[in-house]
């Protein structure tokens, strides 16, 4: 990796989750503190930032942002335009990067009065190191703009840059929204294993690492996720009857039709709070 982030002083719009795995990720690499800003509004918030991270925090934006040469919008999409209508002022030379979903550039841009802009589409995994993020960048950003962004997110896990925007909503349904998934088929298998016999922590122990073992396999193996399957799916065994199960219930296509409700809701949230 290249070296750590040490000359442009970076904004955090928001101090929540997202940034803090951000802001984590960047102090991990050896960028300074000092040379990191967070607004918050909620004093708690800014309380825990300091604390945790000994970055500087502000209750809103000043004149410190002209000395900054990325923002990162870290805000829920439904407060963006207030926040963004608010900084305008103090927001016109910086490169942007945004993870609010659904707020298309075009948005932002018309909000902000700025031309080079980055989306990304991160997931929660990024916590901890292993994080999914999708990226989209406008032609006015440069190469060094991209390479700025990607000591950011080289932290927090691994990163695609898409070429259109339009595909980030795909990524918001796969991997944004992706984890939750995880989650509600862990809960389900933890459910069937106490219902089998198990113990509440036998059950969770099992779920977990069988999906974490299944997924370093697979990142691992040069050979297809339905190869593998394949591989330990004896005909008529165990493994075979859950699957036709699966099958007979049209479980996959059930997953399918999930990622498109979020690719849709995905653009209506740009719709909806993008004007």
């Amino acid at each position: 990796m290249t070296s750590p982030i040490t000359t442009p002083s970076i904004a955090f719009v928001g101090g929540g989750n997202m940034a803090s795995a951000l802001i984590g990720g960047l102090l991990k690499v050896g960028a300074p503190a000092k040379r990191i800003h967070v607004i918050e509004p909620d004093a708690s918030a800014r309380d825990r930032l300091q604390e945790v991270f000994a970055v500087n925090t502000w209750q809103a934006a000043g004149d410190f942002l002209n000395q900054c040469e990325l923002i990162v919008w870290a805000i829920k999409p439904q407060i963006f335009k207030d926040a963004s209508q608010q900084m305008a002022k103090f927001c016109t030379g910086q490169l942007h990067l945004s993870v609010a979903a659904g707020i298309t550039t075009p948005s932002i841009s018309t909000w902000l009065g700025v031309d080079r802009i980055v989306r990304a589409m991160p997931n929660t995994p990024a916590l901890v190191g292993l994080g999914q993020t999708g990226l989209y960048a406008t032609p006015a950003v440069t190469a060094n703009d991209r390479a700025l962004v990607a000591q950011l997110f080289e932290p927090t896990g691994q990163f695609i840059w898409v070429g259109q925007e339009s595909l980030l909503d795909a990524v918001t349904a796969l991997s944004g929204s992706g984890p939750a998934y995880v989650f509600y088929f862990i809960e389900a298998l933890c459910q069937a294993g106490e219902q089998m016999g198990l113990s509440a922590q036998e059950a969770k122990q099992l779920a977990i690492g069988t999906f974490s073992g299944a997924s370093a396999l697979a990142s691992q193996s040069t050979e297809s996720p339905a190869t593998l399957r394949e591989r330990v799916t004896s005909k008529g065994g165990t493994t075979f009857a859950a699957l036709e199960h699966m099958r007979a219930q049209h479980v996959a296509e059930h997953i399918q039709g999930a990622l498109f409700a979020a690719q849709s809701r995905a653009r209506e949230l740009g719709e909806e709070f993008g004007r």
